[in-house]
Order: structure tokens, then C-alpha cells, then sequence
């Protein structure tokens, strides 16, 4: 239990990565906040939790209202004292061609993937400043490293992710507080099969299969595992860093 008594914060953790993310960190140990505009999905999550044994809270908030990410920090704070851990997760995406898409597309996984994130590193980011410790662990994708056919806005925001983390993770150095990215390759999620449907959808899954060497998607424990190294001392030297979790889909040095 590499994490024992730690308080963590992981958005999006009703389902799919975020909840396999939740449970991996609760088995090292962690009491886990799961904070999601999906209540019953949290809930869950946190009935798992507690089955376990371990210590977890549902928190119901829109990560886009920065003073709903203030209100559900201060509600963990409360509960259990200062955030240790925070996993930028929550996520969402409507593939489709640029042109294609409209404004109103844009701004929603704008203010999801980009927004969110950075809501939540303004608010954790100086709590953990002010203590001298903490761990801030994004969830990007390599569609921010190398862009995806269909994911326009959504590899921007990713990509932004990356940019925004490394410079986080050199201004906050000087406090002991790691900053760094976590990207997933393609990931066997309800999300996935929800933004590729159809017959389309299922082409371009074949195809996103086919160029993973492994010759398979990931399954979400695969990246909660690499969540569980950079949230846990075995990283403790480790900043600023982007791990690539794809069955070797990108390989850039």
C-alpha cells in the first residue's frame, strides 16, 4: 500500500478509466474522492470502494464551474484533511470531422478536457503549494502527441494538457509538488464505443486496433496502473514527464 491514508481526488471516476483509477488507488491505500457530473455512476464507484474496505465519497460536480470544483475540494478538505493525490481524468469527446463540427461541439470539450483540468490544478495546485507536497496526475491522450482523425479539438485540448503540465510542473518545483501526464492509446471505455458507433465507428476501431502493435485495445486498469507509479513515492523525482500507456502506438523519443 504505497499511498496508505493519502487523500485523493479523481475527476470523472464514475466509469470506465476514472473508475478503474478509483479502485487501484483505494487498494494502495488512498482515501478516494470520486468527483463526477455522473452522481450514481460515483456512487457506485464508491460502493466498490467501501466493499473493499477502503475509504471513498461520492462528490456530484460539473468540472467546467470553477466554484463547483472550489465547493467540491473544500468538501474533501473538510472530510479528510488536504488533497495528496489529484487525477485530472473526466473526459469527453464527439468524434466526427472538423469541418463537420460546430461551435457549440468545440466549447463543450473545450471546457471538459482543458478547463477542467485547469480548474482543478488552480484550486488543488495552491492547497499543495502552501503544504509543500502533493501530486497532480493528468489524463491526456497520444491523440494530444500525434493528433487522431476525427478528434480535432479534442487532440488540442489534449495537447494543451501536455503543455499546460510541464510548465505547472516547473512553477510548482520549488514546492515539492510533481506535475505530470499520463496519455492512453486507444482503451476499451463505454466512451469509446459511444463516440465511435455505428458501422463507421466500428472501422475506425478496427483500424486503431490494428495499429497498436499488441494488436489490442488497453483496458482501463492498464492505465490506472501507471496513475497508481506517478501518485505513489516510487515518483517522487519524477516531474514534468509524459508517459505514453498505447501498447506502443507512438513511440516518440
Amino acid at each position: 500500500m504505497r499511498i496508505k491514508n493519502k487523500v485523493a481526488i479523481v475527476t470523472g471516476g464514475g466509469r470506465g478509466i476514472g473508475r478503474a483509477i478509483c479502485l487501484r488507488l483505494a487498494d494502495e491505500g488512498a482515501k478516494v474522492a470520486i468527483v463526477d457530473i455522473l452522481e450514481d455512476e460515483a456512487r457506485e464507484t464508491a460502493s466498490l470502494i467501501s466493499r473493499t474496505g477502503e475509504t471513498a465519497i461520492a462528490i456530484r460536480a460539473d468540472i467546467t464551474e470553477q466554484e463547483e470544483v472550489r465547493q467540491s475540494v473544500d468538501q474533501v478538505t473538510e472530510e479528510w484533511g488536504p488533497v495528496d493525490v489529484l487525477v485530472n481524468n473526466a473526459g469527453w469527446d464527439k468524434m466526427e470531422p472538423f469541418l463537420n463540427s460546430d461551435r457549440e461541439t468545440w466549447e463543450k470539450v473545450i471546457a471538459i478536457n482543458l478547463m477542467g483540468p485547469i480548474n482543478f490544478c488552480h484550486t488543488v495546485g495552491a492547497q499543495m503549494s502552501k503544504r509543500g507536497q502533493g501530486k497532480i496526475i493528468s489524463i491526456s491522450s497520444d491523440a494530444g502527441r500525434v493528433g487522431s482523425t476525427g478528434e480535432a479539438v479534442y487532440s488540442a485540448c489534449k495537447a494543451g494538457i501536455i503543455g499546460f503540465s510541464k510548465t505547472l510542473a516547473r512553477e510548482l518545483a520549488r514546492f515539492q509538488v510533481n506535475v505530470n501526464v499520463i496519455c492512453p492509446g486507444p482503451t476499451d471505455t463505454a466512451l469509446l464505443q459511444q463516440v465511435s458507433s455505428g458501422e463507421k465507428g466500428r472501422k475506425i476501431i478496427d483500424a486503431m486496433t490494428r495499429a497498436v502493435p499488441f494488436r489490442r485495445l488497453g483496458r482501463p486498469e492498464e492505465i490506472a496502473n501507471a496513475v497508481a507509479f506517478f501518485a505513489s513515492s516510487d515518483a517522487d523525482f519524477v516531474t514534468g514527464q509524459v508517459l505514453s500507456v498505447s501498447g506502443g502506438l507512438t513511440m516518440a523519443g
